[in-house]
């Protein structure tokens, strides 16, 4: 399951010069002797004591794996499979189930189910917590640890024990591992005019193929796009520069996100350019508990901006960067170097992105402060009572009635094009 090794992460390669400029610690900075004696110690101890042998080259790199694993849940040590498997998760295709996971409160959670994958068709969720894999308790398991063994063959099952919030009891959830090649975008018409865009990960290629999807959607709708619904709930994140590549589609000037950590070149400055595809098109973009880091920088630029209005419920709340180092042994260091902060210097490190519009357990809340204020007379194609009779002017598409939140995100784009033409007097 490779995809797990980049729960959201924002990966970024080291740039060349800050290896060449890396200093050795300072005289203030140096290893304690007698924490080295200690470590010396335990490690000899382990070699000649412990019930199974275990050679050098496995305690050295267990000791490495705990050292990053107490930092962050994000940091981690790469050695070959695990590269391959982070190239997998930004290229899109890998074998395993198609769950992001990650730790939270000692315990193996879901963060985020991907489309069309075993996890996602046999209903699990954001927030699930995985107690066992197949006969093993995840209790005291590292997230490497349980990476490596939801990893497997196309083909072979694998069973998870779930507990979901709310419910009195674990279930049993059998899956069949499969080859899994995402495609991060989809789009469709939700009515004449108003558009779909969903982002289910952001990979190396998810900007470019976002800008095809609009322009399809544009072509689709006979060249009138009144309206656009930006999908990003459990969104789990990906790759930094496709985040970027996103929100430039939509904003034509100003900052989209910067980063800031302790080295100077961990301080780093992302804006639009000039070129957009929908700098103009009114926005709705839905967000979840599942929306985690690329997706929360999306989010947080389209609403600093006042580009986007934001409907759904609180993100997930990563904001921080990885950088991935590479070792003199062929191996790799995944290493949490900066905290990423929104265009009006927001973090969302374990505070989330809040948005405008709540819609919780199916009912539409509008924050306090947004400046939008909706009846239902104000939306277009609204149901009108004609001699007591319900009439809909036009057709919706099946994704918006089945999906409430989505509904409510295109009965919010219809005010909002109706709103402008209220307040002129037309």
């Amino acid at each position: 399951m490779g995809m797990a090794l980049v729960i959201g992460a924002l990966t970024l390669p080291l740039p060349a010069h800050a290896q060449q400029n890396a200093q050795p610690p300072a005289d203030n900075d140096a290893l304690p002797v007698e924490d080295v004696q200690t470590f010396a110690e335990v490690f000899e101890r382990i070699k000649r004591t412990y019930v199974d042998e275990v050679d050098d080259t496995t305690l050295m790199r267990n000791a490495i794996r705990g050292m990053l694993g107490e930092l962050d849940p994000h940091s981690a040590y790469l050695d070959k499979d695990d590269f391959e498997a982070l190239r997998e998760t930004t290229e899109g295709e890998f074998s395993g189930v198609g769950i992001e996971v990650g730790m939270q409160e000692g315990q193996l959670t879901i963060i985020a189910p991907l489309d069309d994958t075993p996890a996602a068709r046999a209903g699990l969720q954001a927030q699930d917590r995985i107690l066992r894999i197949d006969d093993t308790p995840t209790e005291s398991m590292s997230l490497q640890e349980a990476v490596d063994m939801m990893r497997g063959d196309e083909g072979e099952d694998i069973r998870l024990t779930i507990m979901r919030e709310g419910e009195d009891a674990p279930r049993n959830v059998t899956l069949t591992r499969e080859t899994i090649q995402t495609e991060s975008v989809k789009h469709e018409l939700l009515a004449p005019g108003y558009g779909y865009l969903r982002i289910s990960q952001f990979q190396s290629r998810t900007g470019e193929q976002a800008r095809d999807a609009i322009a399809a959607l544009r072509e689709e709708g006979d060249g009138d796009l009144k309206g656009l619904v930006l999908d990003l709930r459990n969104n789990p994140g990906g790759v930094l520069d496709s985040a970027v590549d996103v929100a430039d589609l939509f904003l034509d000037s100003g900052l989209i996100v910067y980063t800031e950590g302790r080295l100077p070149d961990s301080d780093m400055r992302f804006s639009a350019s000039t070129q957009t595809s929908a700098p103009d098109v009114p926005m709705v973009v839905l967000i979840n508990g599942g929306s985690a880091s690329a997706a929360e920088i999306v989010a947080g630029a389209l609403q600093d901006q006042q580009r986007a209005v934001l409907m759904g419920t609180e993100s997930f709340g990563k904001g921080s960067v990885q950088q991935v180092l590479p070792l003199n042994n062929g191996d790799g260091l995944k290493l949490t170097t900066a905290l990423y902060y929104t265009p009006d210097g927001r973090s969302i490190q374990a505070q989330g992105i809040a948005p405008d519009v709540d819609v919780v357990r199916g009912r539409l809340e509008v924050a306090e402060g947004s400046g939008l204020s909706i009846r239902e007379a104000d939306l277009e194609n609204h149901l009108r009572n004609i001699n007591g009779e319900r009439e809909r002017t036009e057709r919706e598409s099946s994704l918006a009635e089945s999906d409430y939140q989505l509904g409510e995100a295109l009965n919010l784009l219809k005010a909002l094009n109706v709103l402008p033409r209220a307040q002129s007097g037309d």
